[in-house]
């Protein structure tokens, strides 16, 4: 049976209701999320095995917190209480030509104080499959990089196949080490990499000329950067990079790339018109492909479901990508028409 683990930080979201600016009317709406989370609950929502690791204050607040992932099937008893804060983030939805904001509030957090020997990985690990981490938590502290290097270590000593999505976050990367200096010895221990154009020239400082604000990209571009990439690090498997065209804050086309050591794939292309909530697509796709890679008939199966997955995450308020499989596969057959289902 596959069981996937992940380990990252989750928040408090806190964001003005529907699109106003912050503080506009003195309310904002409360949910969590975070990367590794995110993938975690998309995870079980499909109907995978999964178990989410983290470091959460033990008050109301974690309670609530541990609870919200519980509803989702996800198994947080490896979850470790320990600090005195949730790292909370603000979001300010953008609309048209206005971008989004977020403003982090995460200095002290529990997982920021977290240190190795703080989790127990061989309990973790014990019955596990698969593992995944994002390039955020080892940006939030020196101690977090720490303890992300101690669980790839160990993740591949217990024989997992590892997946890392590099996340490059500029606003986070402040406490000595560049994110190349971190990500590029951390990424050894992986299987698959996911991430987009900027995390792979931030992260691992591996650069192709793409235009992102030309409304529409150069495939043969991101045919070189994944060869560039897996040319780097022998380890890799695969590695799968999102392609979003945004012609505004509120319509974007998505698609996404793969490439193993056989082949380079390329997705269908979804024209998204209406967005709800951007906020953790990427996390929807590498949940997308952990699920395809391990569950469905070949990679290029994966990657459309990645791809269907994220897509379909942005239809959705919040950060989690509450979606099932069957949701999924209909979008992946053609089913994008939005008609009412009775």
């Amino acid at each position: 049976m596959v069981r996937v683990v992940t380990f990252g930080e989750i928040m408090l979201r806190l964001k003005p209701v529907g699109f106003e600016r912050f503080l506009q009317s003195p309310f904002f709406e409360a949910t969590f999320g975070g990367g590794e989370a995110n993938v975690a609950v998309g995870l079980g929502k499909l109907g995978v095995s999964v178990r989410y690791v983290t470091c959460l204050p033990p008050n109301p607040i974690g309670d609530a917190c541990i609870a919200e992932l519980n509803k989702h099937g996800v198994d947080t008893s490896f979850i470790v209480r320990r600090g005195e804060r949730i790292g909370i983030y603000y979001l300010e939805a953008g609309a048209n030509q206005r971008p989004s904001r977020v403003i982090y509030d995460r200095a002290n957090s529990s997982i920021a104080t977290a240190k190795p020997g703080d989790i127990n990985w061989d309990d973790v690990f014990k019955d596990a499959t698969w593992f995944h981490l994002t390039g955020i938590t080892p940006a939030i502290s020196e101690s977090a990089a720490e303890l992300s290097a101690e669980a790839l270590k160990k993740a591949k000593q217990h024989e997992l196949a590892v997946s890392i999505d590099l996340n490059y976050r500029k606003k986070l990367w402040r406490w000595g080490k560049s994110a190349s200096e971190v990500m590029r010895e951390l990424l050894v221990y992986a299987d698959y990499a996911i991430g987009n154009e900027e995390d792979c020239q931030q992260s691992l400082g591996i650069k192709v000329e793409v235009d992102v604000d030309s409304g529409e990209l150069d495939i043969k571009q991101y045919e070189k950067l994944t060869e560039m990439v897996m040319k780097e690090y022998r380890n890799l498997r695969g590695v799968g990079i999102t392609l979003r065209e945004s012609i505004s804050a509120s319509h974007n086309r998505w698609s996404a790339v793969l490439r193993t050591r056989e082949k380079f794939y390329v997705s269908k292309k979804h024209d998204i018109t209406h967005i709800v909530d951007r906020v953790g697509s990427g996390d929807a796709f590498a949940c997308g492909l952990i699920y395809g890679l391990n569950y469905l008939n070949d990679e290029r199966e994966a990657l459309e479901f990645a791809v269907a997955e994220s897509c379909l995450k942005h239809t959705i308020p919040g950060d989690f990508p509450l979606i099932t499989f069957d949701e999924v596969n209909a979008l992946m057959k053609g089913g994008g028409s939005g008609r009412v289902q009775r």
